[in-house]
C-alpha cells in the first residue's frame, strides 16, 4: 500500500501536456518518421542500383 500511495503522490506532481502541445509533438514525430522513411527508401534504391550495375 505504501508503494501505491507513493505512486499517487508522484502522479499529482506530473505536468501533463495540453492538447495543443500533444498535437504539435505528434505532428513532429509523424513528419520525422516520414522523412526517415523517404531517406531510407532513397538510400535503399540507390544501393540496389549500384549493386545491380556491379553484378551485371
Amino acid at each position: 500500500m505504501k508503494f501505491i500511495r507513493g505512486v499517487k503522490e508522484e502522479m499529482k506532481k506530473v505536468t501533463w501536456p495540453t492538447g495543443k502541445q500533444l498535437r504539435r509533438d505528434a505532428m513532429i514525430v509523424i513528419q520525422t518518421s516520414i522523412i526517415f522513411a523517404i531517406l531510407f527508401y532513397v538510400m535503399d534504391t540507390g544501393v540496389q542500383t549500384v549493386f545491380s550495375w556491379i553484378l551485371k
